[in-house]
């Protein structure tokens, strides 16, 4: 019974780690971005491989039903060294070299500067006053020296 019980319980913790080993399909997080593993377009295809970051160990996944992409387009190329037009695309006319020239443009010249606004002149009152008087604290004037102490004598 023991022993049943022990085989039980080893079957069912290492069923788990059977689990990571089978096959994912590929479905783009966003709609027209594909999802490029190893130069083939796997969105929507069956990839099968031990990989990804929690993984230790790198093994190169295998991807079922994807179509390979090119890294560099084939595209047309136009060299003007071969002395061919290109076959599509702007057509370029020389103009001849003694066509009248169109009259030079009016010269222009503009600038932009800043500055501080000056300050704001002191307003006189209209009538002011005849006499200016004084703080009754002596408005922080310093006292007159009256000079040296005298002294008294006691006898």
């Amino acid at each position: 019974m023991r022993f049943i019980a022990a085989l039980l319980t080893t079957i069912a913790t290492t069923l788990p780690a059977f689990a990571g080993d089978g096959f994912n399909i590929v479905i783009p997080g966003r709609p027209g971005v594909p999802i490029i593993i190893n130069g083939v377009n796997a969105s929507y295809a069956v990839v099968e491989g031990d990989w990804g970051l929690a993984r230790g160990i790198h093994v190169q996944p295998t991807v079922y039903g994807g179509r390979y992409v090119d890294s560099e387009p084939n595209v047309g190329h136009y060299y003007p060294s071969a002395g061919r037009t290109p076959g599509y695309g702007r057509l370029e006319i020389e103009p001849p070299k003694n066509r009248k020239l169109p009259e030079p443009a009016a010269s222009y010249h503009d600038s932009w500067s800043a500055q501080s606004a000056p300050p704001a002149p002191q307003q006189v009152p209209m009538y002011p006053p005849a006499v200016i008087e004084l703080p009754r604290d002596g408005g922080g004037l310093l006292p007159q020296n009256p000079g040296p102490p005298i002294r008294k004598n006691r006898n």
